[in-house]
Protein backbone atom coordinates (compact mmCIF):
# COMPACT_ATOMS: atom_id res chain seq x y z
CA UNK A 1 0.00 0.00 0.00
CA UNK A 2 1.13 3.56 -0.63
CA UNK A 3 0.77 6.25 1.77
CA UNK A 4 1.73 10.20 0.50
CA UNK A 5 2.94 11.28 4.17
CA UNK A 6 3.07 15.38 4.36
CA UNK A 7 5.12 16.16 7.28
CA UNK A 8 3.79 19.91 6.34
CA UNK A 9 4.97 23.02 9.17
CA UNK A 10 6.22 23.57 12.80
CA UNK A 11 5.74 20.15 14.86
CA UNK A 12 3.80 18.80 11.71
CA UNK A 13 7.99 17.66 10.92
CA UNK A 14 8.48 16.41 14.41
CA UNK A 15 5.47 14.39 15.46
CA UNK A 16 5.47 12.81 11.64
CA UNK A 17 9.01 11.86 12.47
CA UNK A 18 7.33 9.93 15.64
CA UNK A 19 4.91 7.99 13.32
CA UNK A 20 7.41 7.06 10.78
CA UNK A 21 9.08 5.19 13.39
CA UNK A 22 6.05 3.66 14.99
CA UNK A 23 4.97 2.58 11.11
CA UNK A 24 8.09 1.11 10.69
CA UNK A 25 8.01 -1.10 13.40
CA UNK A 26 4.46 -2.55 12.55
CA UNK A 27 3.66 -2.75 9.11
CA UNK A 28 5.05 -2.78 5.49
CA UNK A 29 3.65 0.32 3.91
CA UNK A 30 5.56 2.61 0.70
CA UNK A 31 6.01 5.66 2.43
CA UNK A 32 6.27 8.11 0.06
CA UNK A 33 7.30 11.93 1.46
CA UNK A 34 5.81 15.76 -0.56
CA UNK A 35 5.73 18.87 0.84
CA UNK A 36 2.94 21.32 1.35
CA UNK A 37 2.31 24.44 3.71
CA UNK A 38 4.11 27.53 4.74
CA UNK A 39 7.43 26.77 3.27
CA UNK A 40 6.32 24.82 0.15
CA UNK A 41 4.57 28.57 -0.46
CA UNK A 42 7.81 30.01 -0.17
CA UNK A 43 9.39 27.87 -2.32
CA UNK A 44 7.04 26.58 -4.74
CA UNK A 45 4.36 29.79 -4.91
CA UNK A 46 1.99 27.21 -3.88
CA UNK A 47 1.05 26.06 -0.86
CA UNK A 48 -0.50 22.52 -2.02
CA UNK A 49 2.18 21.71 -4.99
CA UNK A 50 0.31 20.38 -8.14
CA UNK A 51 2.51 17.26 -7.40
CA UNK A 52 1.52 16.67 -4.23
CA UNK A 53 -2.46 17.18 -4.87
CA UNK A 54 -1.50 14.39 -7.52
CA UNK A 55 0.44 12.31 -5.00
CA UNK A 56 -2.51 11.81 -3.15
CA UNK A 57 -4.88 11.26 -5.28
CA UNK A 58 -3.04 8.00 -6.24
CA UNK A 59 -2.08 7.20 -2.44
CA UNK A 60 -4.24 4.54 -0.35
CA UNK A 61 -4.45 7.54 2.12
CA UNK A 62 -2.83 10.61 2.97
CA UNK A 63 -0.73 10.77 6.42
CA UNK A 64 -0.68 14.96 7.04
CA UNK A 65 1.24 16.20 9.87
CA UNK A 66 0.59 19.92 10.01
CA UNK A 67 0.26 23.51 8.40
CA UNK A 68 0.66 26.95 9.51
CA UNK A 69 -1.23 30.07 8.01
CA UNK A 70 -2.03 28.50 4.38
CA UNK A 71 -3.86 25.38 6.37
CA UNK A 72 -7.17 26.54 4.80
CA UNK A 73 -5.28 26.26 1.05
CA UNK A 74 -3.36 22.84 1.95
CA UNK A 75 -5.58 20.83 4.35
CA UNK A 76 -9.41 22.17 3.47
CA UNK A 77 -8.60 21.78 -0.11
CA UNK A 78 -7.62 18.61 0.23
CA UNK A 79 -10.92 17.58 1.87
CA UNK A 80 -12.33 19.32 -1.32
CA UNK A 81 -10.13 17.56 -3.85
CA UNK A 82 -9.91 13.83 -2.21
CA UNK A 83 -14.51 14.59 -1.83
CA UNK A 84 -13.47 12.96 1.83
CA UNK A 85 -16.50 14.10 2.76
CA UNK A 86 -17.18 12.85 6.61
CA UNK A 87 -14.76 14.33 9.73
CA UNK A 88 -14.23 11.37 12.39
CA UNK A 89 -13.12 13.15 15.25
CA UNK A 90 -13.06 10.66 18.47
CA UNK A 91 -12.71 12.08 22.13
CA UNK A 92 -11.13 9.42 24.26
CA UNK A 93 -9.95 9.76 27.79
CA UNK A 94 -6.83 8.41 28.62
CA UNK A 95 -4.84 7.33 31.82
CA UNK A 96 -2.11 9.54 32.72
CA UNK A 97 -4.09 12.72 30.96
CA UNK A 98 -5.36 14.29 33.38
CA UNK A 99 -9.12 15.71 32.24
CA UNK A 100 -13.01 16.98 33.52
CA UNK A 101 -14.09 13.22 32.49
CA UNK A 102 -12.51 9.95 32.97
CA UNK A 103 -13.55 7.53 31.06
CA UNK A 104 -15.57 9.46 28.50
CA UNK A 105 -15.44 7.89 25.10
CA UNK A 106 -17.46 10.14 22.26
CA UNK A 107 -16.77 9.86 18.36
CA UNK A 108 -18.29 13.53 16.68
CA UNK A 109 -18.69 12.75 12.90
CA UNK A 110 -18.49 16.21 10.62
CA UNK A 111 -20.06 16.66 7.80
CA UNK A 112 -17.05 18.27 5.33
CA UNK A 113 -18.14 19.53 2.38
CA UNK A 114 -21.28 22.11 2.53
CA UNK A 115 -22.57 24.82 5.01
CA UNK A 116 -21.07 27.66 5.75
CA UNK A 117 -17.75 26.81 5.38
CA UNK A 118 -18.22 26.83 1.97
CA UNK A 119 -17.36 30.35 2.14
CA UNK A 120 -19.88 31.61 0.21
CA UNK A 121 -19.32 35.48 1.33
CA UNK A 122 -20.20 38.74 -0.44
CA UNK A 123 -20.35 42.43 1.09
CA UNK A 124 -22.87 44.77 0.00
CA UNK A 125 -23.85 48.45 0.92
CA UNK A 126 -21.97 47.92 4.21
CA UNK A 127 -23.42 44.55 5.15
CA UNK A 128 -21.70 41.01 4.76
CA UNK A 129 -23.82 38.16 3.89
CA UNK A 130 -23.04 33.97 3.78
CA UNK A 131 -24.73 31.65 2.33
CA UNK A 132 -25.37 28.45 4.00
CA UNK A 133 -26.21 24.84 1.83
CA UNK A 134 -27.27 22.28 3.64
CA UNK A 135 -28.19 19.46 0.77
CA UNK A 136 -30.37 16.38 0.99
CA UNK A 137 -27.47 14.79 -0.86
CA UNK A 138 -24.81 15.48 1.35
CA UNK A 139 -27.29 15.08 5.16
CA UNK A 140 -28.01 11.86 4.14
CA UNK A 141 -24.16 10.78 3.60
CA UNK A 142 -22.74 12.10 6.53
CA UNK A 143 -26.11 10.31 8.59
CA UNK A 144 -25.82 6.80 7.22
CA UNK A 145 -21.63 7.49 7.69
CA UNK A 146 -22.92 7.63 11.26
CA UNK A 147 -25.07 5.21 11.86
CA UNK A 148 -22.92 2.45 9.94
CA UNK A 149 -19.84 3.88 11.70
CA UNK A 150 -21.39 3.11 15.12
CA UNK A 151 -22.53 -0.48 14.38
CA UNK A 152 -19.23 -1.29 12.71
CA UNK A 153 -17.79 0.19 15.86
CA UNK A 154 -20.03 -1.80 18.44
CA UNK A 155 -21.79 1.79 19.63
CA UNK A 156 -25.49 1.93 20.53
CA UNK A 157 -26.25 5.39 19.64
CA UNK A 158 -26.71 8.40 17.52
CA UNK A 159 -27.24 11.91 18.36
CA UNK A 160 -27.76 14.73 15.56
CA UNK A 161 -26.97 18.25 16.51
CA UNK A 162 -29.11 21.14 14.83
CA UNK A 163 -30.78 24.05 15.51
CA UNK A 164 -33.83 23.76 13.11
CA UNK A 165 -36.20 25.25 15.73
CA UNK A 166 -34.39 28.79 13.89
CA UNK A 167 -32.55 27.57 10.84
CA UNK A 168 -35.88 25.56 9.77
CA UNK A 169 -35.31 24.79 6.41
CA UNK A 170 -30.94 24.41 5.98
CA UNK A 171 -30.74 22.40 9.53
CA UNK A 172 -34.88 21.66 9.45
CA UNK A 173 -33.04 19.87 6.24
CA UNK A 174 -30.88 18.42 8.24
CA UNK A 175 -32.83 16.61 10.88
CA UNK A 176 -35.69 15.21 8.42
CA UNK A 177 -32.92 12.79 7.25
CA UNK A 178 -31.09 12.10 10.04
CA UNK A 179 -34.64 11.19 11.01
CA UNK A 180 -35.64 8.82 7.81
CA UNK A 181 -31.92 7.34 7.72
CA UNK A 182 -32.69 6.19 11.66
CA UNK A 183 -35.38 4.47 10.70
CA UNK A 184 -33.14 2.32 8.91
CA UNK A 185 -30.90 1.47 12.09
CA UNK A 186 -33.48 -0.75 14.54
CA UNK A 187 -30.34 -1.80 16.29
CA UNK A 188 -28.97 2.03 17.05
CA UNK A 189 -30.55 4.36 19.33
CA UNK A 190 -31.29 7.67 17.52
CA UNK A 191 -31.79 10.97 19.53
CA UNK A 192 -31.00 14.89 18.56
CA UNK A 193 -30.28 17.90 20.59
CA UNK A 194 -30.61 21.62 19.37
CA UNK A 195 -26.73 22.71 19.07
CA UNK A 196 -26.97 24.91 22.04
CA UNK A 197 -28.60 22.31 24.49
CA UNK A 198 -26.55 19.76 22.99
CA UNK A 199 -23.26 21.99 24.01
CA UNK A 200 -24.86 22.43 27.59
CA UNK A 201 -25.39 18.17 28.02
CA UNK A 202 -21.29 18.26 27.01
CA UNK A 203 -20.58 19.91 29.71
CA UNK A 204 -22.93 18.99 32.52
CA UNK A 205 -23.47 14.96 31.32
CA UNK A 206 -21.36 13.81 28.50
CA UNK A 207 -22.07 10.36 29.25
CA UNK A 208 -25.60 10.38 27.45
CA UNK A 209 -23.15 11.09 24.31
CA UNK A 210 -21.59 8.19 22.03
CA UNK A 211 -21.83 8.81 18.57
CA UNK A 212 -22.37 12.66 17.56
CA UNK A 213 -23.53 13.63 14.00
CA UNK A 214 -23.85 17.16 12.97
CA UNK A 215 -23.44 19.58 9.92
CA UNK A 216 -19.95 21.37 9.07
CA UNK A 217 -19.34 24.36 11.30
CA UNK A 218 -21.25 22.87 14.25
CA UNK A 219 -18.66 19.64 14.15
CA UNK A 220 -15.85 22.03 14.01
CA UNK A 221 -17.01 23.65 16.93
CA UNK A 222 -18.62 20.68 18.85
CA UNK A 223 -15.07 18.22 17.93
CA UNK A 224 -13.18 20.83 19.93
CA UNK A 225 -15.47 21.00 22.42
CA UNK A 226 -15.56 17.39 23.34
CA UNK A 227 -11.28 16.80 23.00
CA UNK A 228 -11.24 19.66 25.70
CA UNK A 229 -13.13 17.43 28.10
CA UNK A 230 -10.61 14.90 27.51
CA UNK A 231 -7.52 16.53 27.80
CA UNK A 232 -7.23 18.98 25.06
CA UNK A 233 -6.00 18.68 21.32
CA UNK A 234 -2.94 17.36 22.19
CA UNK A 235 -4.43 13.82 22.21
CA UNK A 236 -6.51 14.65 19.57
CA UNK A 237 -6.41 12.83 16.49
CA UNK A 238 -8.87 13.04 13.46
CA UNK A 239 -9.64 10.96 9.93
CA UNK A 240 -11.49 12.36 6.84
CA UNK A 241 -12.93 9.73 5.10
CA UNK A 242 -14.64 9.83 1.67
CA UNK A 243 -16.06 7.48 -0.82
CA UNK A 244 -12.31 6.92 -2.34
CA UNK A 245 -9.66 8.51 -0.18
CA UNK A 246 -8.63 8.96 3.32
CA UNK A 247 -6.48 11.73 4.99
CA UNK A 248 -5.45 11.71 8.26
CA UNK A 249 -4.23 14.35 10.68
CA UNK A 250 -3.90 15.40 14.21
CA UNK A 251 -5.77 18.02 14.70
CA UNK A 252 -3.18 20.23 17.01
CA UNK A 253 -1.89 22.59 14.38
CA UNK A 254 1.73 23.79 13.58
CA UNK A 255 2.16 24.91 17.32
CA UNK A 256 5.30 27.26 15.53
CA UNK A 257 6.01 28.53 19.40
CA UNK A 258 7.55 25.43 20.23
CA UNK A 259 8.55 23.98 16.80
CA UNK A 260 12.33 22.91 16.74
CA UNK A 261 12.70 22.58 20.64
CA UNK A 262 12.14 18.55 20.04
CA UNK A 263 9.14 18.75 22.61
CA UNK A 264 6.34 18.08 20.82
CA UNK A 265 4.01 15.57 21.97
CA UNK A 266 3.47 13.61 18.77
CA UNK A 267 0.44 11.51 21.07
CA UNK A 268 -2.19 12.88 18.30
CA UNK A 269 0.01 11.89 15.71
CA UNK A 270 0.15 8.49 16.64
CA UNK A 271 -3.65 8.17 17.37
CA UNK A 272 -4.21 9.91 14.23
CA UNK A 273 -1.66 7.00 12.57
CA UNK A 274 -3.36 3.81 14.59
CA UNK A 275 -6.69 5.34 12.76
CA UNK A 276 -4.87 4.87 9.19
CA UNK A 277 -4.01 1.44 10.12
CA UNK A 278 -7.72 0.57 11.36
CA UNK A 279 -8.65 2.53 8.03
CA UNK A 280 -6.36 0.18 5.73
CA UNK A 281 -7.59 -3.09 7.77
CA UNK A 282 -4.75 -3.24 10.21
CA UNK A 283 -6.54 -3.31 13.23
CA UNK A 284 -4.64 -5.96 15.57
CA UNK A 285 -1.79 -2.84 14.88
CA UNK A 286 -3.86 -0.23 15.12
CA UNK A 287 -4.97 -1.14 18.52
CA UNK A 288 -1.17 -1.93 19.37
CA UNK A 289 -0.61 1.53 18.93
CA UNK A 290 -3.08 2.70 21.08
CA UNK A 291 -2.26 0.46 23.88
CA UNK A 292 1.29 1.54 23.38
CA UNK A 293 0.90 5.01 23.68
CA UNK A 294 -1.85 4.81 26.97
CA UNK A 295 0.45 2.26 29.06
CA UNK A 296 3.44 4.77 27.96
CA UNK A 297 1.58 8.36 29.33
CA UNK A 298 -0.20 6.48 32.33
CA UNK A 299 3.54 5.17 33.10
CA UNK A 300 4.49 9.11 33.77
CA UNK A 301 6.92 9.25 31.10
CA UNK A 302 5.44 12.54 28.85
CA UNK A 303 6.40 15.32 27.08
CA UNK A 304 6.14 18.47 29.45
CA UNK A 305 2.36 19.59 28.14
CA UNK A 306 1.85 16.45 30.21
CA UNK A 307 3.66 17.38 33.37
CA UNK A 308 7.00 15.20 31.80
CA UNK A 309 10.39 15.90 30.90
CA UNK A 310 10.77 13.42 27.48
CA UNK A 311 11.36 15.13 24.29
CA UNK A 312 9.49 14.13 21.15
CA UNK A 313 11.94 11.48 20.49
CA UNK A 314 12.74 10.00 23.64
CA UNK A 315 8.84 9.89 24.37
CA UNK A 316 8.69 7.85 20.84
CA UNK A 317 11.31 5.70 22.14
CA UNK A 318 9.04 4.88 25.02
CA UNK A 319 6.28 3.96 22.79
CA UNK A 320 8.17 1.70 20.56
CA UNK A 321 9.66 -0.62 23.31
CA UNK A 322 6.01 -0.56 24.87
CA UNK A 323 5.08 -2.07 21.57
CA UNK A 324 7.77 -5.21 21.73
CA UNK A 325 6.08 -5.72 24.93
CA UNK A 326 2.65 -6.11 23.60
Amino acid sequence: MKIAVIPGDGIGKEVMSSAVEVLNELVDLKLEFYEAGDEALQKYGKALPDETLEACKKSDAVLFGAAGETAADVIVRLRQELETFANVRPARAMRGVKCLYPGLDVVVIRENTECLYKGWEFKEKGSAFAIRLITETASERIARFAFEFARKEGRKKVTALHKANVMKLTCGTFRDVCRRVAREYKDIAFNEYYIDAGCMFLVMDPFRFDVIVTTNMFGDIVSDLVAGLVGGLGIAPSANVGEKHAIFEPVHGAAFDIAGKGIANPTAMLLTTAMMLRHLGFSEEAKKVEIAVEDTIASGKTTPDLGGKLKTSEFTREVVKKLGEI
